[in-house]
């Protein structure tokens, strides 16, 4: 493995200066996306999961464009593709009409973006049942060891969330400023980083915009940065990932 700078200070420039994303397959675990939103700009991949007793596992699987059922998935590829633009996005959909869904089918989207090696997989959702915490765990384990950055928003209220309170993950809060590359590291985790979620303008359904706040629209922003800095350096691993965010956070820098 080779060291992370042959010399020198990490740097932004070195970091992701005319970085755009290119090459670098990222994945939203969510309520779908809407592929054609002006804002999304395209969907590489897109499967559809649902709860289905029928199945040997409870979840049915189906491959193939699909609408988003609410408008949250949309939300966070329009942020993702606006921080990353030149990234393959891929929609896995786990969540229904209410953005609600099963534990076990949020498991199995998760599954299916390590399986195919999505470099980064945004998970602006959680779970709070103790009943997964060794599944998702489990899970969050195989994707840092398989060089797969899993970028988790923590739950809007204050309780543990699953897979975000892991230490393999990027687990993201929302903070105030509007600068899509501005962060902040949390010396005082699990929470690790902040990034802009209070009044962003996103990407909805029917190809419109709405002004919204949530640790969800913070999650994307810092998906997008992995997926700039990865498009520049592809070698590096999570434990290194998240070494280059610890130096190069905004207030790191002050």
């Amino acid at each position: 493995m080779r060291p992370l700078l042959a010399d020198g200070a990490l740097t932004r420039e070195w970091a992701w200066a005319g970085a755009t994303g290119a090459g670098v397959d990222v994945a939203v675990v969510d309520s779908g996306i809407d592929a054609g939103h002006p804002m999304v700009g395209g969907v590489e991949s897109a499967v559809a999961m649902s709860y289905d007793p029928e199945e040997e596992d409870g979840v049915r699987r189906v491959e193939g464009p699909h609408e988003d059922l609410f408008g949250h998935g949309t939300a966070c590829a329009g942020i993702i593709r606006r921080v990353a633009p030149e990234c393959r996005l891929h929609s896995i959909r786990v969540l229904g009409e209410r953005l609600t869904g099963k534990g076990a089918v949020f498991a199995a989207g998760l599954e299916w973006a390590i399986e195919r090696r999505f470099r980064v997989v945004n998970l602006s959702l959680s779970t709070g049942k103790e009943d997964y915490f060794g599944r998702f765990h489990e899970l969050a384990d195989r994707a840092y060891f398989a060089g797969v950055m899993l970028v988790c928003a923590v739950s809007n209220v204050p309780s543990p969330s699953y897979p975000s309170q892991y230490a393999s993950v990027f687990s993201v809060a929302a903070h105030k400023r509007q600068d899509p590359f501005g962060f902040d590291y949390n010396p005082d985790p699990p929470v690790e980083l902040g990034a802009p979620g209070i009044d962003v303008t996103v990407a909805w359904k029917g190809d419109g915009t709405i002004v919204s706040t949530g640790n969800s629209f913070a999650a994307p922003h810092v998906a997008g940065l992995i997926a700039r800095l990865l498009s520049k350096h592809p070698e590096l691993t999570p434990f290194q990932v998240k070494t280059v965010l610890h130096a190069l956070a905004d207030n790191a820098r002050a």
